[in-house]
């Protein structure tokens, strides 16, 4: 999880209003033309237990990738919840803002070359890690540093969006990790803003248990943007804008729709309406069921006049716009700290149902209930993440924020996880198929 500046929320707005020619083009910047936003920051928390023994995770990457030199980055939050980066000495780097409340390059030696292609590289983490990402990239990537409200340092990461990054031409791509003594590993690949290099892992456990998440294909991003292409040109709908180049036409990532909004505010935004409508239409006259896979068990949601309102909740929900559904954050998807449980239980699994447009085909009236095969099926839907998927290799990956919302049994969140990990295995390049 990433955490918000107090400040950058004006910073933010002055960027979202923007907009850029599109098809995005990169055309990279320096320190000048970092945009400091929630989405690309991360800093420090409250302090967590400090261990008396460590157990190093050990990381170790295969390249099965065709391009140029890849490096390794690592982010994260130590034990003391201080933001760090790992050196290539094999020690945290404690990044230094000196008072700066504009970006600061982090100094240091933080990118770790991988060997070539055919190797493996390894190491170890010096300590526990939370809020963590593993970066791999073509090149190197570019970190900032600036001062919260708090005068503590934060980490400013490359930002997919911002076509003027100093990071922009840069091929790169990420796993999500928190390794702690307590809660042991959790690590995913995540697709919610962008598709990017390509990365598969494989977790191996103390007792040596594996489980792997294998990733996309070798050349998925190239096929994205010839489908995503082939879409708009069906459909009418910028769906080939979300692919962002180099200067000379070659694509470098996807992003996803919602972040796309982030450049372009109108677009699409009445994509969503004769569904809402209909979806309002057939929950007026029936219930919609949440299996809230809690102790709240089942509950039953109808249309009352402006708002869904389900048994329990303590709160209705109104109908959401494009960027609600996207977002899965924000209008009736937005949780507050007083929202009580079956509130908190239901807003994922609601605004699941809407990304997926599973909520008029045969069954959608239990939610979750339906399988991946399901998904992405009904007019309109969210063509960016049924193509992520149709390109995984497992079908496994984060394509927004909610793909862990699965009936019982079933994972499209791309997650592995277990208590006393041993190692965190990553194929870089896609996995030989």
């Amino acid at each position: 999880m990433h955490y918000s500046l107090s400040f950058a929320v004006a910073v933010a707005a002055t960027f979202l209003a923007e907009t850029f020619a599109i098809p995005i083009v990169v055309t990279p910047g320096n320190e000048k033309d970092v945009i400091v936003t929630a989405a690309n920051t991360i800093n420090g928390t409250e302090a967590l237990e400090v261990p008396d023994d460590k157990t190093p995770l050990t990381l170790s990457f295969y390249n099965n990738f065709d391009g140029g030199q890849l490096n390794a980055y690592v982010t994260g939050l130590d034990p003391s919840g201080t933001v760090v980066m790992l050196s290539a000495d094999g020690g945290w780097l404690y990044p230094d803002p000196k008072g700066s409340q504009t970006p600061v390059a982090i100094e240091g030696n933080v990118a770790i070359p991988l060997n070539g292609a055919g190797q493996t590289t390894g190491f170890d983490l010096p300590d526990f890690l939370s809020s963590g990402r593993v970066w791999i990239a073509e090149g190197e990537l570019q970190f900032f540093t600036v001062v919260d409200g708090n005068g503590k340092a934060v980490i400013v990461e490359p930002a997919a969006a911002n076509p003027s990054d100093p990071s922009s031409a840069v091929n790169w791509g990420f796993v999500e990790l928190t390794n702690t003594k307590d809660s042991g590993i959790f690590a995913n690949i995540s697709f919610v803003d962008f598709v990017g290099l390509v990365i598969g892992m494989t977790l191996t456990l103390q007792d040596g248990r594996t489980q792997d998440v294998i990733g996309l294909r070798k050349n998925a991003i190239t096929d994205i943007c010839n489908d995503l292409r082939d879409q708009a040109a069906q459909d009418g709908q910028p769906w080939d804008k979300l692919c962002v180049t180099d200067k000379d036409g070659k694509p470098l990532r996807v992003l996803s729709p919602n972040l796309y909004l982030s450049l372009e505010p109108t677009a699409m935004e009445t994509y969503y309406e004769d569904y809402i409508e209909k979806v309002w239409q057939k929950y007026s006259n029936e219930d919609l069921t949440i299996n809230t896979q809690t102790d709240a068990g089942n509950v039953a949601c109808r249309v009352n006049g402006q708002a869904l309102e389900c048994e329990g909740d303590n709160r209705g929900y109104v109908k959401p716009t494009v960027l609600d559904i996207w977002g899965c954050n924000s209008g009736p998807f937005g949780i507050r700290e007083e929202d009580n449980a079956v509130h908190k239980a239901v807003v994922p699994r609601l605004c699941a149902a809407f990304y997926r447009t599973t909520l008029l085909v045969d069954g959608g009236n239990v939610q979750p209930s339906l399988g991946a095969d399901s998904y992405y099926t009904a007019d309109p839907t969210s063509h960016y993440s049924r193509l992520v998927h149709k390109y995984e290799i497992d079908g496994k990956g984060y394509a927004f924020s909610y793909d862990d919302v699965n009936p019982d049994g079933q994972n499209e969140a791309g997650v592995v996880s277990g208590a006393n990990p041993k190692l965190l295995h990553m194929t870089i390049g896609g996995f030989a198929t």
